[in-house]
């Protein structure tokens, strides 16, 4: 099997490579304990995430627009 085409450049096809690289050299047990052992997390996530506001669906919509509107004038 010819290998995919990696975009090294792009954060996001690359971290995708990786994981689907861990996942078949450990399976997705053994990548999911790999990427918890590894992982710089800290806090407790289901306690954190009710602290962010509340968003209508328009709003998270016109953020994203706007973050990748100042990621492209970079």
């Amino acid at each position: 099997m010819a290998q995919a085409r990696v975009n090294y450049s792009h954060p996001a096809e690359l971290r995708i490579a990786g994981y689907e690289a861990l996942e078949k050299a450990l399976g997705a047990e053994g990548a999911a304990l790999f990427m918890k052992q590894n992982c710089s997390c800290s806090g407790d996530y289901t306690k954190d995430k009710y602290k962010q506001p509340d968003m209508s669906v328009d709003e998270l919509y016109a953020l994203i627009k706007e973050y990748q509107r100042t990621k492209t004038a970079n």
